[in-house]
């Protein structure tokens, strides 16, 4: 009878609703489910001559709600949230390592410097210069502690790559997987429901690892594409990925290296975009590279800085000081990897400096704290780019802002460029390329070099003195040694007027006349200047000042506390992009920080972004329980109606039997 299997179909199409609504409900908090709908359509009628008599209800399909442009936008902002996370929540800890305040390496420094200041008032005791190399003693150990938190966050970044890589294989592994179960599933004309909301979820899971594109095929899987155009994985089949380091073989720098049909391809960073590789990239190949450089260009102007004043004063046995520091290497070069000859040219890297490639420090005031790469464009011709920023700097002394350097004969010449000289450069052919690394392991085993405190160098080799018969109101300000032991003294000035003086080492007859300006440097011969002398006040006519060698005076040397006051005068020198020594942490933590504080509006902006687009795209495929709810009692009343139908089409079929068996 018709009306029964109208019936019928009726009620097995409202189970069926019934059965999905069901598994809505149930699969209300489960990750990437996507909510289902039953299709249903009109069974074709059957032609009379009273016209088309319908015949029921027939399910066409189970269909999930599905927005591919928000599923889309939902997975991109989840690689993009993920990415600015892992680098906020990196450079955080590297904010942490760089502390202020009394445990920082800013305040040991102002203490180093400021213990000069007793050891300048009473240089014959020996507490006050035992206080001097403890203060010395703890700025070294809190610079090769900050060096070893940043080897140990290294350390954890590489661990972490590797595991978000094997994390990508894997997830990779299964979405080719799933295109295999799917193209199988679907060939019976049906989507498979499940195993799509699967495989989106595989992929939203793989983007917050790196970010990806997806191109669906006809066959019904889908290509998932990395860096824009590397395929991860390919229908039923998937690449893998890895680490290698840089060209140069920097372990403290990585890539990733795609493997796909035995090919491997070794991506940019930037490519990568999002995900959670990119963001570990990010901050390990210029974050903490940057954070590497900002403390090592510190600890070696600091040391040098130092060292240099210090070897310019007189110990307890009248000796010139030595260094306070121990002597920080800044000839860390690395060649092209992965070539028998990564170089044409015949420069070596070993340790006779009269044949390879060296790198010195010329000023340390002009340092920037950055890496280099050395291009060798010919014969005669270099560029050298600061990777800081990208930029060509200036190396041609002949023609200052040129940034290609050019000897018309070779390379012999010493290259000078950011307080840096390069040479023994003329090897080089065209093509090579060198890495400089002058500041990344500056801090790591710098100590204070000797612990005799008689050994402390705090007397001055030169001494002034004014002449006599001054009458005017003439006074030092400060005099400095230039060189140790000193030359070319002694020296007398004498003023021919109150802007005015002539100076005995002048060969000149007579001596020239120069102008005496109160506060202005006055220098000695050489270079660098044997000394350098600060007076203030007004001269008078004949009035005398002498710099003079305090070994060939009456004067006692232990007594003499003058390279100690100009050793504690170093807080002022202008050091670090213009700002004083002392600043210099204060600079190394502003630059963290601003970077820092960057990072973390990124991500807080494109977490807001994330949260945003998943709502976005569960308001269209997630599950409203008031609405399944809704549904339910809709169905459940049809699923009942259904049942009447079928129980009226009995009874009617039973009288029928009743009529005929009389």
């Amino acid at each position: 009878m018709g009306i029964l299997n109208i019936g019928t179909q009726a009620l097995n199409a409202n189970m069926v609703a019934l059965q999905t609504i069901g598994n809505n409900i149930a699969n209300v908090n489960t990750a990437g489910y996507s909510r289902q709908n039953v299709i249903q359509t009109t069974v074709a009628g059957q032609y009379t001559g009273a016209g088309y008599i319908g015949k029921g209800v027939e399910i066409q399909t189970i269909q999930r709600n599905y927005d591919q442009f928000l599923t889309r936008q939902s997975t991109l902002a989840t690689a993009t949230q993920a990415a600015d996370q892992t680098r906020s929540d990196y450079l955080a800890q590297l904010s942490t390592i760089f502390q202020g305040g009394s445990n920082g390496i800013g305040q040991s420094i102002n203490d180093m410097l400021n213990s000069f200041s007793d050891v300048a008032s009473t240089p014959t005791d020996l507490t006050a210069r035992t206080v001097a190399l403890t203060r010395i003693d703890e700025t070294t150990r809190r610079m090769r502690a900050a060096s070893q938190s940043l080897d140990d966050l290294q350390t954890g970044i590489q661990q972490a790559l590797a595991e978000k890589i094997n994390a990508v294989n894997t997830l990779a592994q299964n979405i080719a997987d799933v295109n295999g179960q799917i193209a199988r599933a679907q060939g019976g004309g049906q989507p498979a429901n499940d195993l799509l909301d699967k495989r989106d979820q595989l992929i939203k899971s793989l983007n917050q690892y790196v970010q990806t594109t997806s191109i669906p095929a006809d066959d019904g899987t889908v290509g998932v594409y990395i860096g824009g155009s590397q395929s991860l994985v390919l229908g039923s089949t998937a690449a893998s990925l890895s680490l290698a380091k840089n060209d140069f073989g920097d372990p403290n720098q990585s890539k990733v290296v795609i493997k796909r049909d035995g090919i491997s391809v070794t991506m940019d960073e930037n490519a990568l975009a999002g995900g959670e590789i990119s963001g570990l990239l990010r901050f390990q190949n210029n974050d903490l590279v940057e954070g590497r450089n900002l403390l090592g260009r510190l600890t070696t102007s600091i040391t040098s800085t130092m060292n240099t004043q210090h070897q310019l004063g007189l110990d307890l046995n009248n000796q010139p000081g030595g260094p306070l520091f121990s002597t920080v290497n800044v000839n860390t070069i690395l060649v092209p990897q992965g070539t028998a000859t990564p170089n044409s040219g015949s420069v070596t890297l070993g340790t006779d400096p009269t044949t390879n490639l060296t790198v010195s420090i010329s000023k340390a005031s002009d340092m920037v704290a950055s890496d280099y790469q050395v291009n060798v464009i010919g014969p005669q011709k270099v560029s050298i780019t600061r990777l800081s920023d990208g930029a060509n700097v200036p190396i041609d002394p002949a023609n200052p802002g040129t940034t290609h350097f050019f000897d018309p004969t070779d390379l012999t010449t010493p290259i000078t460029f950011d307080g840096l000289t390069l040479t023994n450069l003329n090897g080089a052919a065209a093509g090579d390329r060198f890495y400089l690394k002058p500041f990344s392991s500056a801090a790591s085993n710098i100590q204070r070099e000797f612990s005799t405190p008689s050994a402390l160098a705090v007397a001055s080799p030169i001494v002034g003195q004014m002449g006599s018969n001054n009458s005017g109101s003439l006074q030092l300000s400060s005099l400095k040694a230039g060189v140790n032991p000193p030359v070319n003294v002694p020296v007398t000035i004498t003023f021919i007027s109150s802007s005015q003086y002539t100076r005995s080492d002048d060969l000149n007859s007579p001596p020239l006349a120069v102008n005496y300006t109160s506060g202005e440097p006055i220098y000695g011969t050489g270079s660098p200047a044997a000394w350098t002398l600060v007076m203030q006040g007004a001269p008078k006519a004949n009035d005398t000042f002498q710099v003079q060698n305090i070994q060939n005076t009456s004067l006692d040397p232990k007594l003499n506390g003058g390279n100690a006051t100009n050793m504690m005068d170093l807080r002022d020198q202008p050091m670090f992009d213009g700002a004083n020594l002392t600043d210099g942490y204060a600079s190394l933590i502003s630059q963290v920080g601003i970077r820092a504080q960057s990072a973390n509006y990124s991500a807080t902006v494109s977490t807001n972004i994330a949260v945003n687009a998943e709502k976005s795209r569960a308001g269209v495929a997630g599950v409203n329980l008031d609405e399944e709810a809704a549904k339910l009692l809709q169905y459940q009343q049809a699923y009942q109606a259904s049942a009447k139908m079928i129980q009226i089409a009995q009874s009617i079929f039973d009288t029928l039997i009743q009529t005929l068996a009389r």
